[in-house]
C-alpha cells in the first residue's frame, strides 16, 4: 500500500515524499483511515513503529479542513505526551508534514523559560503539543484555552501513568469539550490503561501492532555476563570496536549516567549524559551533538528510552539491565527502526540475572551470550566476597559476634567476660 491510497491531501503527500516516506507502516495503514473518518482510536503499538506519523498526519489533514472554514487561530488539536523529548520529537514531525499547509503549531514543556512559549501562544496556533505540568500551569494563567479543541491525542499513555501523571491527565480531560475526537496510544494495555481509555474514548476502533512483548526481528540481541565492578572496563572494551560509530548507553539512575559518562570521557571517547536533572537546553544540546556525530556516546536514563528518535542508530548498550522487562523492549527499540538493522548489548551481573530471565520470558526467546571477552563473570569471586563479609562480622579470634561488640564497650574485661564494678565516686560524677 502507498500513502496515495490513504486519500491524503496532495500537500501532505508532497511533504512525505520529500522526507523519503514511500509506504505506510502497519500502524499508519490502520490508523490514518480511521482517524480521517473522525472516529476515536485505541492504538497499542511499541516504539519505532511509526506511531507519531500515524496520528499527526491525519490530524493535520482534518485541522487543515477546519482552518479553511475558521479563519481565527484557535487551538483545535491538543497532543499530550509525558516527556520533553517526546514533545519536541512530535513537534519536529508536525513541522515536516505540515510544510505546505500553513498550519501553526507550538510545543509546550517545563524546565525552560515560559515567556517564549506564551508569546507563541498569543500569536495564535492550531495545534499544541505539550507535557502535562506546563500545560496545566499555562492554562491556569489563561494562556491555553481548551474550549475549542476538536482532536485530543494522548500519546505514550502507559508511560504517563508510570511517571505519576494520572491526576494531571484527568484534570486536562475535564477541561476539554465533551464533543471531540480522541486518539489514545499506549505501548502496553494493563488494566489501569484500559480504565483510562474507557474514560476518554467513545466507541473506539482498536488498532494493535507489535505489542511491547515483542522485539523487532531486525535487532540482534546479545548479553555479556560480567561482575559489576568490571562493567566500566567491559564498556570500553566494547566501544573499541571500530564498527560502533555511535551508541546509546542506558543506565538505571541519573547518578549512574553521570558516572559512566565521566569514565567514558576519561578513557578517551566523547560522551554526554541526558536525564531528568539536566536543564532542557543541555539535554537538547547533548541530543543534537549525538545526532550530528559530534558526540559518539549518549548515556541516558529511561526518560529517554521512548523520547529519542535518531535515524540509523545502530547500537544500544544496556549498561544496567532494567528491572522492568517492558523497559528493555523500549530501550532496544531505539535501534532497528523502520526495518533497518540494529544491535543491542546487555551487561548482566549476578544480581541482574533474574531481570534477564524475566526479559527472556516476556520476549519469548533466549538472548545469546557472548563469552569471548576479557571480563567474564566469576561466581567464585562472588562467593569469596561473601565469606570476607561474613568474617568481618565476627571477631578475628573466632569470638561470637556479640562478644566482639562487647569488647568495645567501656569497662569490659575480655578475660573475665564480665564488667568491672563502677566506683561510687564515678557514679557521683555521672
Amino acid at each position: 500500500m502507498s500513502f496515495e491510497k490513504l486519500k491524503l491531501d496532495p500537500r501532505i503527500l508532497k511533504a512525505l515524499k520529500e522526507q523519503g516516506y514511500e509506504k505506510p507502516t502497519p500502524i499508519q495503514a490502520e490508523s490514518i483511515p480511521t482517524i480521517l473518518e473522525k472516529r476515536d482510536i485505541l492504538g497499542c503499538a511499541q516504539t519505532g513503529t511509526g506511531k507519531t506519523a500515524a496520528f499527526s498526519i491525519p490530524t493535520l489533514q482534518l485541522i487543515s479542513k477546519i482552518s479553511e472554514i475558521e479563519e481565527t487561530k484557535t487551538i483545535k488539536s491538543l497532543i499530550v505526551t509525558p516527556t520533553r523529548e517526546l514533545a519536541i520529537q512530535i513537534g519536529d514531525s508536525i513541522e515536516k508534514y505540515a510544510k505546505y499547509l500553513g498550519i501553526k503549531h507550538t510545543v509546550i514543556f517545563g524546565g525552560v523559560n515560559k515567556n517564549p512559549q506564551i508569546k507563541r501562544l498569543k500569536k495564535g496556533v492550531d495545534i499544541v503539543v505539550a507535557t502535562p505540568g506546563r500545560l496545566l500551569d499555562l492554562r491556569k494563567q489563561g494562556h491555553i484555552p481548551l474550549n475549542n479543541v476538536q482532536i485530543f491525542t494522548l500519546d505514550e499513555a502507559d508511560r504517563m501513568l508510570d511517571m505519576g501523571f494520572i491526576n494531571d491527565i484527568k484534570k486536562i480531560i475535564s477541561k476539554l469539550p465533551e464533543k471531540r475526537q480522541s486518539l489514545f496510544f499506549s505501548a502496553t494495555m494493563p488494566k489501569s490503561i484500559v480504565e483510562l481509555a474507557n474514560r476518554i474514548l467513545t466507541n473506539p476502533k482498536k488498532v494493535e501492532v507489535a505489542r511491547v512483548s515483542s522485539t523487532a526481528e531486525t535487532v540482534k540481541q546479545h548479553v555479556y555476563h560480567v561482575n559489576k565492578r568490571n562493567k566500566n572496563s567491559l564498556l570500553i572494551h566494547v566501544l573499541k570496536n571500530k564498527n560502533i560509530d555511535s551508541a546509546l548507553v542506558f543506565t538505571r539512575t541519573k547518578h549512574g549516567a553521570d558516572k559512566v559518562t565521566r569514565f567514558i570521557n576519561k578513557s578517551g571517547f566523547s560522551a554526554e549524559a541526558i536525564h531528568g536533572n539536566k536543564r532542557q537546553n543541555a539535554r537538547q544540546r547533548a541530543l543534537a551533538n549525538f545526532k550530528s556525530g559530534k558526540t559518539r556516546i549518549l548515556v541516558a536514563t529511561d526518560i529517554a528510552s521512548r523520547g529519542i528518535d535518531i535515524d540509523e542508530l545502530m547500537h544500544v548498550i544496556n549498561f544496567e539491565i532494567p528491572n522492568i522487562s517492558e523497559t528493555y523492549v523500549h530501550r532496544i527499540g531505539r535501534t532497528g527502526r523502520a526495518g533497518s538493522e540494529g544491535i543491542s548489548y546487555s551487561f548482566c551481573d549476578i544480581e541482574e540475572q533474574q531481570y534477564l530471565k524475566d526479559i527472556e520470558k516476556l520476549i519469548k526467546k533466549s538472548i545469546p551470550t557472548i563469552n569471548d571477552h576479557p571480563y567474564p563473570l566469576s561466581k567464585e569471586q562472588g562467593v569469596n566476597s561473601n565469606k570476607r563479609t561474613h568474617k568481618k562480622l565476627n571477631s578475628p579470634k573466632g569470638k561470637t559476634n556479640n562478644n566482639w561488640k562487647n569488647r568495645k564497650r567501656k569497662n569490659f574485661n575480655p578475660k573475665k567476660k564480665n564488667f568491672k564494678k563502677k566506683s561510687h565516686s564515678h557514679k557521683q560524677h555521672n
